[in-house]
């Protein structure tokens, strides 16, 4: 694969993507999916899935989670609902999650990802604990997968994450780094976090924002690629030097305006294009 070959996020009929034909009519070659729903994830459609790709020069490198019940609405509901931290829907995810890591499998996929949620910052908290051991179970059914799993950034400081990744201590635990979720939720200045927790950046997101006047207590704001606070030339320069190859996956979530979407998507892949033949 070349370096940096173009990529965005997609969906079939769950999450926030875009449909796999509006990657096609922009011309990126490869595609993160949101998990679809249960009833979707059955070998039939894997296999009508792979036949798509094929039929449109498509590659995929990676399979997202995502649950039911999960909100973004403001920083305290990501807290509650999302991932695999809140303990009342944890066994029915990470029992979903392991289907879907199945499904990857059906579909050729060797990456799993998710946001694991809000671990404590505490690691003697007993719900820590527990969501390493989660963690690690998840893991150990990616391994006989011959899978990897990426958290998303984003909840933890990088700080955070390196030490959580170290006490999970399972060698198929990477990071999808995303930068503005660094600034969306107030967890740090991205492009220094890119360069703590670069060993383990194995696929990101190229997605862009601008800081809360409340970092970490109310959201930041989600903006077009390249009229945020990150820095898109900085965080490609960065990416280089930590000899990151991989796809530059865009992600941008209007769904309910996809006229809009599809433009600010196609103006991304023109930014990143521009900025590939510069860095070289």
């Amino acid at each position: 694969m070349e370096k940096w070959p173009i990529g965005v996020f997609t969906s079939i009929d769950a999450g926030l993507g875009v449909k796999i034909e509006v990657a096609h009519e922009l011309g990126v070659p490869t595609i993160q999916l949101h998990a679809p729903e249960k009833e979707t994830r059955t070998p039939e459609n894997a296999e009508k899935f792979l036949a798509q790709l094929q039929e449109l020069g498509i590659t995929l490198t990676a399979v997202f989670g995502g649950f039911e019940g999960e909100s973004y609405a403001d920083i305290p509901t990501v807290v509650d609902t999302v991932g695999l931290v809140p303990p009342a829907t944890r066994s029915d995810r990470v029992q979903e999650m392991k289907e879907i890591a199945d499904f990857a499998r059906l579909l050729n996929c060797d990456v799993v990802a998710l946001h694991l949620g809000f671990i404590p910052h505490d690691n003697s908290d007993p719900l820590y604990q527990e969501i390493v051991a989660v963690t690690q179970d998840l893991l150990d059914h990616c391994k006989a997968n011959n899978q990897a799993l990426h958290l998303e950034t984003g909840q933890e400081t990088a700080e955070g994450l390196l030490q959580f990744i170290s006490d999970v201590g399972r060698d198929n635990l990477f990071v999808n780094f995303d930068p503005a979720n660094m600034i969306l939720y107030g967890t740090g200045e991205p492009i220094e976090a890119l360069q703590k927790v670069g060993a383990f950046v194995k696929s990101i997101h190229c997605k862009d924002g601008t800081w809360s006047d409340q970092p970490g207590e109310t959201w930041g704001a989600e903006v077009p690629l390249g009229e945020g606070d990150v820095g898109m030339e900085n965080y490609l320069r960065t990416l280089d030097e930590l000899g990151y190859t991989g796809p530059l996956t865009i992600e941008r979530e209007i769904p309910q305006e996809p006229e809009r979407q599809k433009a600010e998507i196609s103006h991304a892949v023109n930014l990143l294009t521009d900025l590939k033949a510069k860095i070289g």
